[in-house]
């Protein structure tokens, strides 16, 4: 363990991007915990109404200016912060746990079981994540539970695809004939040495595929079939400002901001995860 620690920081030591998109995520990770401390206005973050001083732009009282309702963007940013990191934490483990065992068994089993399921899994691949996202969600409706079934329906297929090839590759390695011949059952095999040799590759896609979630919550939002006001989730802050960003270009910017800096960080990470744990690329 203390070796890995060691090779993790001359890793980090040797990669400022990643380093960087670490730090920047434990900040984002700190601001959606600590959002009722860090939020000027908590109460903006839901219906309160100040129209006196709607759109007025930002201040040193309003860092991020106000909306058409007179609340304070910064508090509601904040506290979008933490829907949409919750959000996106909910529809990655759903999809990689989903995802994962279907690989698993898929990969592990072969033959005719393994191509019955990979046809089902290309069914879902033959569609774009998003669009998928989308019709999922117009068919059962906008809210925060459709949602997160409608994102998780779209991406559990990519991580069943990733996880069945690599156990395709680590069935046949030496250690797995031995526990075969041990008599060693196949759940236990497939979660004590396919699932943990499997895991560097889960990670990095799942660190990967998080600042995309994020960006097909906030699409959903903006396109009005995702989360409903008055929750203050960055793309539905988007959506509801485009029509003020003539006048108020304060409204969307934030956000977006927001939305940017969290899709490059968790993409750098992701990129740091597998080049740390592929052999060939650290060599």
């Amino acid at each position: 363990m203390k070796h890995f620690l060691q090779e993790v920081q001359l890793y980090l030591r040797g990669n400022i991007l990643v380093s960087a998109s670490l730090c920047t995520v434990g900040m984002l990770i700190l601001i959606a915990v600590a959002a009722p401390l860090i939020a000027p206005y908590p109460e903006d973050s839901e219906l309160a109404l100040h129209l006196e001083n709607k759109l007025a732009a930002p201040s040193f009282s309003h860092p991020f200016g106000t909306d058409e309702m007179g609340r304070d963007l910064f508090s509601r940013v904040i506290y979008g912060t933490r829907l949409s990191l919750l959000l996106a934490l909910v529809i990655i483990i759903i999809s990689v746990s989903t995802g994962s065992a279907y690989g698993l068994i898929s990969g592990y089993a072969g033959g005719r079981i393994d191509a019955i399921m990979m046809r089902i899994c290309e069914v879902f691949l033959s569609f774009p994540s998003l669009l998928l996202s989308i019709a999922i969600a117009a068919i059962l409706g906008p809210s925060l539970s459709n949602t997160t079934f409608s994102i998780a329906l779209a991406w559990w297929p990519w991580f069943a695809r990733i996880v069945r090839n690599e156990t395709l590759i680590i069935r046949e390695r030496g250690f797995i004939e031995a526990a075969r011949t041990m008599n060693v059952s196949g759940s236990v095999i497939l979660v004590r040495h396919v699932l943990r040799n499997a895991l560097p590759v889960i990670i990095s896609q799942a660190s990967i595929s998080f600042g995309s979630i994020i960006l097909s919550a906030a699409s959903l939002s903006f396109l009005g079939l995702g989360v409903q006001p008055p929750a203050p989730e960055w793309g539905l802050l988007i959506s509801t400002g485009k029509s003020y960003f003539l006048n108020s270009w304060w409204y969307v910017t934030f956000p977006g901001i927001f939305i940017f800096i969290t899709v490059v960080a968790f993409s750098f990470i992701g990129d740091g995860f597998r080049d740390f744990f592929d052999p060939k690329v650290r060599d």
